[in-house]
């Protein structure tokens, strides 16, 4: 039997990918704006998934394109919004730490609305995380109060919380990649017009530029690609473990190059909400 040495990699290198994108959106969110950057995200990463829209555009029916629209405003463009607005107020690192909570939020709403057990374990860790959140929401960064942006970023995981329950239940029997593609043209469709609107008057600098094609072609589309192949590959349960990468990656990165802190209440909050989440996925015992 041969060693499967691609999965640790290719989770670490996603995990890199989604982090980095904290950074990107901290870098890109003030000169752009929240709108105008969502929308380059969005079309970007629709562009990148487009070839596997065309290849699989028989499964989309004329009446699929409304529930695809809502799907992607959902899962897509509203959290984008809140992150990117989160960015413009607080340190990458918040936005990636609220970020974890997305699958503790999976269960939560899978749960309330879907008929979805919960158990002992995921309560538990829904409590402990909530705790993370408050915790992170009223500390301080550089001085500054940041607990609207993780309002914002909690919001945003919750959605995508929302996001997940929708597309495993009215998306299942599509092409993972060309569902994405479809969701993400359409938000980059319905957005279009306030990014027109909310187009930034100054010039933007390259610097700018390249994070927002980074987000759209790197975070967004490959991203995609990848976290689908690990899923067909070892599983969702396994290529969820990416979560606890994500705040590790987007702190350290904004550590290195941007130079913010990693405060004590971010690293207190961070180790309760990711290990809630680890809590959360333990398998239970026999």
């Amino acid at each position: 039997m041969t060693r499967d040495w691609r999965t640790p990699i290719e989770l670490l290198v996603l995990g890199a990918i989604w982090g980095s994108s904290f950074l990107f959106m901290r870098i890109a969110a003030e000169p752009f704006g929240a709108f105008a950057l969502v929308d380059i995200r969005l079309t970007l990463g629709a562009l990148v998934l487009l070839p596997f829209l065309w290849r699989d555009r028989a499964v989309f029916t004329r009446a699929m394109w409304p529930k695809l629209a809502i799907i992607g405003l959902i899962n897509s463009a509203i959290p984008f919004l809140l992150f990117a607005w989160a960015a413009q107020r607080s340190p990458a690192a918040i936005g990636a730490i609220c970020n974890a909570m997305t699958v503790l939020f999976a269960a939560l709403i899978g749960f309330l609305f879907f008929g979805e057990k919960i158990g002992t374990r995921r309560a538990i860790a829904l409590l402990v995380g909530f705790g993370g959140v408050v915790l992170l929401a009223t500390s301080k960064a550089g001085g500054i109060s940041v607990g609207m942006a993780v309002i914002a970023g909690s919001t945003a995981a919750l959605l995508y919380g929302v996001g997940v329950n929708l597309v495993r239940r009215h998306l299942g029997g599509i092409p993972p990649a060309a569902a994405a593609a479809a969701t993400l043209g359409c938000s980059a469709l319905l957005l279009a017009p306030f990014a027109a609107t909310h187009w930034p008057a100054n010039a933007i600098s390259p610097l700018a530029w390249g994070s927002a094609i980074a987000i759209g072609v790197l975070c967004t589309g490959y991203a995609f690609l990848l976290y689908y192949r690990l899923i067909q590959r070892i599983g969702a349960a396994r290529a969820a473990t990416v979560t606890y990468l994500v705040p590790l990656f987007g702190a350290a990165f904004a550590w290195l190059f941007l130079g913010e802190p990693v405060t004590p209440a971010m690293l207190a909050a961070g180790l309760l909400i990711l290990g809630s989440v680890a809590f959360s996925q333990r398998a239970p015992r026999p």
